[in-house]
């Protein structure tokens, strides 16, 4: 699989702006909520196929009103909808924005450690004796296995023809 190479900067004004828009971007929506895992899982959620339900329903509590309960807030109902109407093109853009923002760092990132594969591989080759050993040594550090751990053995164990339990 090929992919093109990254070659670019990002000075550390301009990453200020992307940093400052985007605490902008969230000054801007201060209603914005943190669901958690079990949040996200229980409610009901709106996708392409539920717009045009919630839609129909909004306009038949809108022309008939009477037949819903004082305690329902058709008015809420509105701008529920409203609000997620008006997030939706945001939602879209963000999502196409972070897949980019995901890709091109994975792929910086991948670039980077495979240069740093080269270097190191490189030094390994040729650095003995120029005074690379201690820096190669803590570089190898990154590829270094941890002893596996003996399971201790459980049940009964022949010892010099004695079981041990």
């Amino acid at each position: 699989m090929s992919l093109p190479p990254i070659s670019a900067t990002l000075d550390a004004n301009d990453r200020e702006t992307v940093m400052t828009a985007l605490a902008t971007i969230k000054a801007k929506l201060p209603f914005l909520i943190d669901l958690t895992a079990d949040d996200r899982k229980a409610i009901p959620k709106m996708g392409d196929k539920s717009r045009a339900f919630v839609s129909k329903a909004l306009e038949v509590a809108t022309q008939n009103p009477d037949f819903l309960p004082r305690s329902f807030n058709l008015e809420e109902l509105r701008k529920d909808v409203q609000l997620f109407e008006a997030m939706y093109p945001i939602v879209v853009a963000l999502t196409q924005l972070q897949e980019l923002v995901d890709d091109t760092c994975l792929a910086a990132g991948s670039e980077a450690y495979a240069a740093a594969l080269q270097v190191y591989n490189y030094a390994k080759a040729s650095g003995q004796g120029v005074g690379l050993d201690a820096v190669v040594g803590e570089m190898g550090q990154r590829f270094a296995r941890k002893p596996r751990k003996v399971k201790a053995q459980e049940g009964t164990v022949k010892v010099e023809g004695a079981t041990v339990q």
